[in-house]
């Protein structure tokens, strides 16, 4: 069975991916973090990532460099979502992709065009959303947790930034699969975000069980 989970920034998208796997006890792939780590490769290596060559350059990152706590930072966030607009890139990882998802059980893979581009033919597809204020404050809480320094007006910029480049990329744009059920989280807490989302996901795969 494979399950793909897209949707933008701060949607709450890989949590309930994670949680969905746990159920279903499947395997989960965070493709947003492959970008991340091109993004962050490219500035270790000094170059550009609006530079396509310096992106694609970058895609032959160490596979430990995926266990750096940095990925997970805003600044590499916002470097993925710069090297994610050259579709070198996006080819280069696309395979890697593919063969996770078609692992023997199948997975769970959450990220921005899963369910369009690179498992068109998953058993269950969420388009995981929520309104872009609900999804800055969300994002600038967890920043505070954190302490990292922010504003929440520079959090809501980023956001809407990011919104801006994935839904207007020339190659596999952020948006809903025609057959994926749009899940928005705007007036959900983490639990029953993710209870509804298990639950439209075993309605879907029903009947074909």
């Amino acid at each position: 069975m494979i399950v793909a989970v897209d949707g933008p920034t701060a949607s709450g998208k890989g949590t309930i991916a994670r949680a969905i796997a746990r159920h279903f006890g499947l395997p989960h792939l965070d493709t947003g973090l492959l970008y991340r780590a091109v993004g962050h490769q490219t500035r270790l290596n000094g170059g550009d990532p609006d530079s396509e060559a310096d992106a694609l350059a970058a895609c032959d990152f160490p596979l430990a460099l995926l266990d750096e706590p940095e990925l997970r930072s805003e600044l590499t966030g916002g470097l993925a979502s710069r090297v994610s607009v050259h579709p070198a890139v996006r080819q280069e990882l696309l395979d890697r992709q593919r063969t996770f998802a078609h692992q023997p059980g199948g997975a769970v893979l959450d990220g921005r065009d899963i369910g369009t581009v690179i498992v068109p033919e998953a058993d269950a597809k969420l388009f995981v959303t929520a309104d872009a204020a609900v999804r800055a404050r969300r994002r600038f809480g967890e920043m505070q947790e954190r302490d990292y320094p922010a504003e929440l007006k520079e959090v809501e910029a980023d956001i809407a930034a990011r919104d801006e480049r994935d839904r207007n990329r020339a190659q596999a744009p952020l948006r809903a699969a025609d057959d994926a059920i749009v899940l928005d989280t705007s007036s959900l807490d983490r639990d029953d975000a993710i209870a509804e989302a298990i639950r439209l996901v075993e309605r879907r795969i029903t009947p074909r069980r």
